[in-house]
Parts: structure tokens; sequence; C-alpha cells
């Protein structure tokens, strides 16, 4: 049993349930953090995106009455038929641009110095975002919840949700802002993301788990161990974290966040160009 790999996959999933729902990117934090602990190869690559989908069972068993009662009436509800074609609308966008232009985004973007760079231009754009939501008249009357979303209120979160596919932009950021700047209320942004989150991300697991499955040694040994700790770990945080930012949304804004990717992204950068840290290119 190799337990420094395991140490490694503890780590990454607590780093992964934790970010994953927030505006600061679960993919870049993993990125610098599989850097740091040398876990940045392929498997290491794989390894992130499975365990990914730990958080999003957190979503799912957070919100498990929701899910159930959908799936439960979809034939006969057009509410729960509609709520899932707006999921499908919104994943469609970001889904379609990964299988066209994924080999290319993890070839030139995934590694530290991008997404240190995506952590601050995100920053910069939550601070405006931040400040144009002053100005704009929230739909409050209309939409209390992610039911209440229009197909086109839907398309619109699936074409911000594009951005994410640069690391570090964050997920849960580009279509928690961009929901905001189309005029939808935070907790009803943040609602949608959380529920948009289990087809993109659980294609994606789907994806990684097939390019394993035909490379059997991929999956030998203590490799298939660390998947389960840090799957396990995903999950835990996770749903910490959904907890906390569903109240935390209902009185508190980003600002905090885009002070945090600035200052993180700075650190990174300063990192690199000083020598104190070694970063992959």
């Amino acid at each position: 049993m190799d337990l420094i790999l395991l140490g490694k996959a503890v780590i990454l999933g607590v780093v992964e349930g934790l970010t994953e729902f927030l505006p600061i990117s679960s993919t870049g934090h993993l990125i610098l953090v599989g850097d740091l602990l040398n876990f940045n190869d392929d498997r290491g690559k794989a390894f992130e995106v499975i365990i990914q989908f730990g958080a999003i069972l957190a979503v799912c068993w957070e919100f498990r009455e929701k899910l159930w009662k959908v799936i439960s009436t979809i034939q006969t509800s057009s509410s729960s038929r509609k709520f899932m074609l707006n999921l499908l609308i919104a994943s469609i966008p970001a889904m379609s641009l990964a299988f066209i232009f994924g080999k290319y985004i993890k070839t030139y973007l995934f590694s530290p110095i991008p997404v240190a760079m995506a952590f601050i231009v995100g920053g910069f754009i939550i601070f405006w975002a931040e400040h144009r939501q002053k100005n704009i008249v929230m739909r409050e009357s209309k939409i209390q919840s992610a039911d209440d979303l229009t197909y086109l209120d839907a398309f619109k979160v699936g074409l911000a949700q594009c951005a994410a596919l640069i690391p570090g932009t964050s997920r849960s950021g580009a279509t928690i802002i961009g929901g905001m700047l189309f005029g939808l209320p935070r907790a009803v942004a943040t609602e949608f993301s959380f529920f948009l989150a289990i087809p993109v991300i659980g294609g994606a697991t789907a994806y990684e788990l097939l390019k394993l499955w035909k490379s059997p040694v991929s999956l030998s040994g203590d490799f298939s161990l660390a998947i389960v700790v840090g799957f396990i770990s995903a999950f835990i945080s996770a749903f910490i974290c959904v907890r906390w930012l569903i109240h935390y949304v209902a009185s508190h804004n980003f600002i905090p966040f885009a002070w945090y990717r600035i200052i993180f992204g700075v650190l990174v950068l300063v990192s690199a160009y000083s020598g104190l840290v070694v970063w992959s290119q």
C-alpha cells in the first residue's frame, strides 16, 4: 500500500470538495496542488476529473428530495420536464466546446501559470459583476427558484459556463456570476449552478472512466484505492461546503472570493518568476 499516494488522494479530495462549488475554480486548485504534490501526469489528471464526481454526489444527496421528485414525476409533470430540459439546454454549449477543443485546452492551458492568470482575471470580473449587480433590476417577483427559469435563461447560463473551459476560471463562478449578470437573483443562480454540475461533471467523469477502462493497468493496485479515497474525501468536504454556501449567498456577496482569487494568483506568479517554486510548464 502506497501511503504517500493515499495522502495525496486525501489532500486533492478535500481541495476538490471545498472548491468545486465556490467561484474560485476547483480545476485550477487541483492543477496547482497536483503540481506541488508531483501528481500531475496523465493518471493524476484523470484522477482529478473522477473525484469531482464525489463532489457531485454531495449535491445529489443535499437535494435528493428535489431530484427524486423530478425523476419520479417526469412523465406526469410539465414542470419536471421543463427542469430537465433546462439542464440539458444549459449543458450543451460547454460540453460541445469541450468535445471540440478539450485536447487543445488540456495541452496549452492545464498548467500553473495560465491558471494563475485566470484566477486574477476572474477576480476582477467578480468585482465588476458585483458592482454592476447594484444597478441591475432583479427579477425577484418572477424568479424565486431554479424551477422558474425559462429556456432562454438556461441557455444564457450555459453560454456563461463555456468560460469555465479555461482552467482557473471556475465552472460555478462562471454560471453564478453569468446568471447574475443576466438578471437572475444570486440565490437562484447558485441553486441552478449546483444542479447544472450534475450532467456536466457526470459526463466528464464517465468519459475519463471509459478511457481508463480501456487501459486496465491504470486502474490497478494503489491507484484504484487512491481514487476511492479521493472520491470519499471530495464527497465529505463538498457536502460541508454546499451546506455552508447555501446559507452564505442568502446575505453575502462574492467580493471576498474575488480578493482571494487575485491574491492567490499573484502569489503563484511571484513564486514562479522569483524562482521560489519551480512550476511545471
